[in-house]
């Protein structure tokens, strides 16, 4: 006999599934009103911000309430269309749309029917009494009808249009739209046509506290654990606590009135993983010990940052820095932008959109314009703490070698000051960073400030790779203004600390050949022609032909 898998009770981002219904919770007034209202209007729209639970609501509490005997469900419906050739046609936004409506048929059965021609073609269902069942169709997501890429434009109208006249020759057919709220917009156009006469409109809105407890306690009553109420409203209450820092910088605490059910899910779900095997319940003090909800929703902002970094190849600290000082204010509060046409306070659009689909930014439209902030309150902290110097520095490394100089900068100042007071070798390697930074800039002056900077810093520290790098660079610097006997004494200098540094011999022969006298640069790089590495190796050879 198998051992059937233990049962998880949160879902963590993902949405709730229909199969799930039995652990979904705290929405049981608003998937009564839905499913009323989406059997009595032509259209209900279902609005909501990114992360409040629109998709799980749909499937695992909408949908489970609806009674089969009485009404011609259709599979809930994305409309987002799939690649195809060139050569093919057809609309794909109606072929996205169809191949939901019929999952178990081959896609190229309904290759190239209208959405009026495909419900004509399905046999009629009646209920008991021989009276025809009202078709009820969702599409989640239903953003993606309206808003797109210009490539794609005449199709999405075309689809608006197929569905228009679909609801007229078919007066069973109800319409249901799930979408994000900056996105209602769109939808208002449309409402008379789609829903003849007869339409609604639900505003889905964060858990009240009531309902975030029962979202906490319910679900374990399928597993073999139990959570006491002070436990559970121990939870609630972290999740609802914002920190406010006034102009004085003084914190205070603040009790917000709704919980976001996507931190709910995360916070629980990291709950749930962190418990000891032995527990079967959850006390208040089990929540204190292993409920770390800043813990939680820093990990959870991490990791969003990440996924959103390596898709845009990108420093997850660049995007960090940007969040933190765009969106969170001198006192600790929300900050609200508004989106250029191709960047968002120096950012591409296509990243805060990713950070939106992500549950860390949100959006609304306000008289055409969109305008960002954080998601919630509660992710304040998170994205204003700081992550270690080393991850700073290696970010700004990162952005030097791509040439983004201002970048590199701005990430070198966060690793000051991410540092603790005595950490003098996290402001040598900054003041390395700004050097060339500098340089690159043509602020000759600046860099060789930083140049002796570092030195000392280094020199202190009795890193003596460092102090020879930074005088090697300063010899460089001198040398690129003409100062050749300045750069020779420098590098000189470097190579005293450092004699095995062969980059530093190399950076004296050039010095020596400006300086006019080859021979003499000729017999230091014939001295350490077989020590250097095969990266240095040509710039050596090359050197010796200069030379000979």
């Amino acid at each position: 006999m198998t051992e059937t898998a233990p049962v998880r009770p949160y879902v963590g981002l993902r949405p709730y599934q229909r199969d799930e219904s039995a652990l979904f919770h705290g929405r049981d007034r608003e998937a009564r009103e839905i499913a009323t209202l989406w059997q009595a209007a032509g259209l209900t729209v279902l609005y909501g911000a990114s992360g409040v639970g629109k998709t799980s609501l749909l499937q695992a509490g909408v949908l489970p309430r609806l009674d089969p005997g009485r009404v011609d469900l259709l599979p809930v419906a994305r409309v987002h269309p799939r690649p195809r050739p060139p050569e093919s046609s057809g609309n794909p936004y109606v072929a996205a749309l169809l191949s939901c409506w019929a999952p178990e048929r081959d896609p190229r059965t309904t290759a190239g029917l209208t959405v009026t021609e495909f419900l004509r073609a399905r046999p009629e269902r009646t209920d008991e009494y021989g009276d025809p069942m009202p078709i009820l169709a969702a599409v989640d997501q239903a953003e993606e009808m309206f808003q797109g890429g210009p490539a794609g434009e005449r199709d999405r109208a075309e689809l608006l249009d197929q569905l228009t006249t679909a609801v007229q020759e078919h007066t069973g057919l109800h319409l249901l739209l799930s979408l994000r709220e900056e996105y209602l917009f769109l939808v208002l156009p449309y409402e008379r046509p789609f829903g003849q006469g007869s339409r609604a409109r639900f505003h889905l809105r964060p858990f009240t506290p009531e309902a975030a407890r029962e979202a906490v306690a319910r679900p374990l009553g399928h597993t073999s654990r139990t959570i006491t109420p002070a436990a559970a409203e121990l939870l609630v209450d972290d999740l609802r606590t914002a920190v406010i820092v006034d102009e004085a910088g003084h914190e205070s605490k603040v009790m917000l009135d709704t919980v976001e059910p996507v931190q709910l899910q995360v916070v629980c779900a990291a709950l749930w993983e962190s418990l000891p095997p032995g527990v079967t319940e959850i006390t208040e003090r089990h929540a204190r010990v292993y409920a770390d909800v800043e813990e939680f929703l820093y990990d959870f902002c991490k990791r969003m940052v990440a996924e959103v970094a390596e898709e845009f190849d990108m420093s997850p600290g660049e995007i960090k820095f940007w969040l933190r000082n765009t969106f969170v204010t001198e006192h600790g509060t929300r900050n609200m932008v508004y989106e250029g046409l191709q960047q968002t306070r120096s950012m591409p659009n296509a990243v805060a959109r990713a950070l939106e689909d992500r549950h860390i930014l949100r959006a609304e439209h306000r008289r055409g314009i969109r305008w960002y902030e954080l998601a919630h309150d509660r992710l304040i902290r998170p994205i204003s703490r700081s992550d270690s110097p080393e991850a700073y520095l290696r970010a700004a490394r990162a952005a030097l070698a791509t040439r983004k100089w201002e970048q590199a900068r701005r990430l070198a100042g966060e690793a000051v000051r991410a540092s603790d007071l005595g950490e003098s070798w996290v402001r040598a390697e900054v003041a390395e960073i700004l050097a060339e930074v500098a340089v690159e800039n043509g602020e000759y002056e600046t860099a060789r400030r930083y140049c002796e900077e570092a030195v000392e810093l280094y020199a202190e520290r009795q890193r003596f790779d460092g102090v020879a790098r930074m005088l090697r660079a300063d010899g460089l610097l001198w040398l690129r203004q003409g100062d050749h006997v300045k750069a020779i004494e420098r590098i000189t200098a470097a190579l005293s600390w450092a004699p095995n540094d062969m980059a530093a011999h190399l950076a004296l022969a050039e010095a020596l050949v400006r300086a006019g006298t080859p021979k003499a640069a000729a017999q230091v790089v014939t001295g350490v022609l077989d020590r250097l590495p095969p990266d240095l190796l040509k710039q050596a050879r090359e050197m010796l032909r200069q030379t000979a």
